[in-house]
Order: structure tokens, then sequence, then C-alpha cells
């Protein structure tokens, strides 16, 4: 079964980052516009481990899906450098940037939002990473069962 898993919000803490950047320099108005934005993103508890637990499953073949930053083309660059650092260079070939989640056919989306980047047309199912009942990744490994 193919699940796709989304970085901001569910990989990696863009909120937390985006208001400690906020905090520091209340002047740019888009944190994430700056280089060095997505490289220096924190993993979200749990995530590399259960990532890493789906990439050695039999039963799931995981990918990466997300979506672009239009305030930051260096975004593309920095996401690549983000998942080679976390899950080594072979997994950086299951990395997808794209911005409607709905192209793509698949078993699951693990996703923070339900809407905004094509996550309404997916014909999967979409798990709402961060809302109940999967409020974090012990509770997605329960549901999956990996």
């Amino acid at each position: 079964m193919i699940v796709y898993i989304d970085m901001d919000g569910v990989l990696c803490d863009f909120s937390g980052a985006f208001q400690r950047a906020l905090t520091h320099t209340p002047q740019i108005q888009f944190p994430q516009s700056q280089y060095g934005f997505y490289t220096a993103l924190e993993p979200v508890q749990g995530a590399i481990e259960a990532v890493k637990a789906l990439i050695d499953s039999t039963r799931y073949t995981p990918y990466i899906l997300t979506a672009p930053s239009v305030r930051n083309p260096l975004c593309y660059t920095e996401k690549r450098v983000w998942v080679e650092r976390y899950f080594g260079l072979d997994f950086a070939e299951k990395l997808i940037i794209c911005s409607n989640k709905g192209l793509l056919k698949g078993d699951y989306l693990i996703d923070d939002k339900s809407k905004g980047r094509g996550q309404e047309g997916f014909t999967g199912e979409l798990i709402q990473f961060g809302q109940a009942p999967f409020k974090d990744w012990q509770e997605v490994r329960k549901y999956l069962r990996f």
C-alpha cells in the first residue's frame, strides 16, 4: 500500500519554527522565505522513527509528499536536503514536491491539513495528523499497524 507523508506539520515542526522566527525577527512577515528555513526544521516527535519503520515495512511503500513554498524557491532543494539528512540518499528518491496532492494515487495520505493543497481530492484515505484520533505518530502507527 502506498503511503504519502506530508512534511510541514507532520514530519517537521514548521509552525514552531515559524513562530520562533516571528518572535526573533518580527519585521520578516514570511520567515519561510528566508534561506535555510526548511533545512533547519526540527523533526516532529516520533516522526523519524515512524518513517524508518514504514521504510522497513513489507506492507507499505512510503513517499514524502510535500507542497512547495511559493515564498521560497529554494525550498525544493532545502526539503530534499532535509530528507537526505534524516532518511538517507536512497529515500530522497521518494520525495515528491507537488502543489496539488489530489493528483497522486495512493492508499493513505498523512497530512496535517484536510484541504488547501488538493488533499480534498485525494482518492485514498486522509489521515489528518494532529487531530483526533491521530494526534501523534503513536496513534498513526497504531492505526496502520506498523
